[in-house]
């Protein structure tokens, strides 16, 4: 259950729509800024479709730390260093890459400005600054809070402190994972999550008990996750939906406490998956809106409420398509696209998306969910009769199928933003 559509077969599919009928005078420049999935593809896309143009990425890391496939990190199936990729062949590709930080964007001057002081104009700004943590939202949780109860939502550090804990946690103690209240990056990587922590300790301290406190009562793929927990984990582990007073309405990370309504849990482990909103940068560029996201044009992504600027992957208003790498990557693409069209004179259209999600339910064995969209008239919507969902009750040979799957895919969508 996967979406085939290579770099090359897009481009080659769509470009002759977006290539320019005439050449400019003076040379265009477009700035990326965020050099993750969604930022790196567009531009990639970018230099393909506008080989005259100035493509500029601005990411202020030198290496990108991918978290599709972090959670196998936590349950040591996977090292942190093959979730690493750098920008070499983005600057093979005649992309030049700055390492710094933006800290402000000026939309009716056309400008951002650089951390290290640097100030940079541009024809059309593609926005890819993904999530930051509301760390007023939860009371408690604040930025040292993270020594003690660690996020992990952002792959680093976090996620090498998270798998320590795990192995530092003797046989018999309980992990507690608190569940934010959607929207949230990766609709599925919580329930993923537990199902690989729940492997880890199945394996290597098989008395401890996972306690999952969730803002939600539903959640994405939850039929196949509750029914792969019962075959693979039995009774280790424990979700308490909000209804169920899962809802976590504060923490002391000194004691290592979470408390709900009517209950206060004591952990040996806690992971707190924190309310989100889009990256800093987007609401210093006035893209954001009350809800904490950037409400875009579904065709062009072009910010609703500066115009230039485009926001693309985890920080734009995109729902029902899910915040997901391969929505930032399928987005990047269109939104190359449609910026080429535009600096060409040429009006945007309509066009479908795709997304995919894979989730392991063990080291072995994954699920998905796959969704089509058209943003006819500016709006996301679902394509009736698309998409799909991996079959419930399933042999173990399909799961194992779909793990395969997963890898094969994040093969193909790393090499197609960050090369080989």
């Amino acid at each position: 259950m996967t979406f085939g559509m290579t770099r090359r077969r897009f481009l080659g599919a769509l470009a002759a729509t977006a290539i320019a009928p005439h050449v400019h005078s003076a040379v265009t420049r477009i700035i990326v800024v965020g050099g993750g999935f969604g930022g790196a593809t567009a531009a990639r896309t970018l230099r393909t479709l506008l080989p005259r143009a100035a493509i500029i990425l601005v990411e202020s890391n030198r290496r990108y730390l991918a978290c599709p496939f972090s959670n196998l990190v936590i349950a040591g199936r996977r090292t942190l260093e093959q979730q690493a990729f750098g920008y070499g062949a983005l600057r093979r590709e005649n992309i030049e890459v700055i390492h710094d930080a933006v800290v402000d964007v000026d939309g009716n001057a056309r400008t951002l400005i650089l951390q290290g002081g640097q100030t940079l104009d541009y024809d059309r700004l593609v926005l890819s600054p993904g999530i930051d943590f509301r760390w007023d939202a939860l009371p408690g949780y604040t930025p040292t809070a993270v020594d003690a109860m660690p996020h992990a939502w952002k792959a680093g550090p976090q996620t090498r402190q998270l798998a320590s804990q795990l192995r530092a946690m003797p046989d018999g103690g309980l992990v507690a994972l608190a569940v934010t209240a959607a929207p949230f990056r990766c609709p599925p990587g919580p329930y993923e999550r537990a199902s690989l922590i729940a492997s880890y300790l199945k394996q290597n301290k098989p008395r401890s008990k996972l306690l999952i406190l969730d803002s939600n009562d539903k959640f994405s793929k939850q039929g196949l996750f509750t029914e792969s927990w019962q075959r693979l984990y039995g009774n280790m582990i424990e979700w308490r939906g909000a209804s169920l007073d899962g809802r976590v309405r504060r923490v002391d990370p000194a004691a290592m406490q979470l408390e709900t309504d009517f209950d206060t849990i004591t952990a040996d482990v806690a992971n707190v998956v924190p309310p989100q909103h889009a990256g800093e940068i987007a609401h210093r560029s006035g893209v954001a809106d009350a809800t904490g996201w950037c409400p875009i044009d579904a065709v062009t992504f072009e910010s609703r409420l500066v115009s230039n600027i485009h926001v693309i992957g985890d920080a734009s208003i995109a729902a029902p398509m899910p915040k997901s790498a391969f929505s930032a990557n399928a987005q990047a693409k269109v939104c190359a696209i449609q910026v080429a069209r535009l600096v060409n004179g040429r009006a945007p259209v309509a066009t479908t998306l795709a997304n995919t999600c894979y989730s392991y339910v063990s080291g072995d064995e994954a699920i998905s969910v796959s969704g089509v969209y058209h943003n006819q008239g500016g709006q996301f919507a679902n394509v009736t009769g698309a998409g799909g969902i991996s079959p419930a009750n399933a042999p173990i040979e399909l799961r194992s199928q779909e793990a395969a799957q997963a890898r094969d895919w994040f093969t193909a969508i790393t090499g197609e933003a960050f090369g080989g």
